[in-house]
């Protein structure tokens, strides 16, 4: 299974997000701490927003906070939503032309694979993810000079 850069962003915004959760964050900060574009991050944070797992405030002093308690998002919730498509094979869509397709056992192979997968991540929290040594590292400290 692959997630797209979309996905692996999404969850390093909330991951730092959750570290920081005392403070607005700007697209910019977290722009800077990854090497990320902000064009790319701005795209993440719309549909993070969208989709209610952070709250956005825009203007002078804006920024962006996770929407409710780290406990509380689930990051198998988070992949299905920010993935287009779960489709392991071209079998997986509607619209497929393999051959093989009406006696394939591949097919369910990879779906209890993917099912696997998902069930695995429906059993971490983002809190599971932010309540180690790692919060310390994540937390913004301004440069100086």
């Amino acid at each position: 299974m692959y997630l797209t850069q979309h996905t692996d962003y999404a969850l390093r915004v909330l991951i730092y997000l959750g570290a920081n959760e005392d403070r607005l964050v700007t697209i910019a900060e977290v722009s800077e701490r990854f090497d990320v574009s902000r064009s790319h991050l701005m795209k993440v944070a719309n549909q993070l927003v969208r989709e209610g797992f952070v709250d956005g405030l825009r203007g002078k002093g804006g920024g962006l906070r996770l929407a409710r308690a780290p406990a509380d998002i689930n990051v198998g919730d988070v992949v299905r939503c920010m993935e287009r498509g779960m489709q392991l094979v071209e079998c997986f869509g509607s619209d497929s032309h393999c051959l093989l397709t009406p006696n394939c056992r591949l097919k369910g192979v990879l779906g209890k694979a993917l099912e696997a997968f998902l069930k695995t991540l429906d059993q971490v929290s983002l809190a599971d993810l932010i309540d180690s040594p790692q919060r310390k590292v994540l937390q913004y400290v301004p440069r100086t000079g």
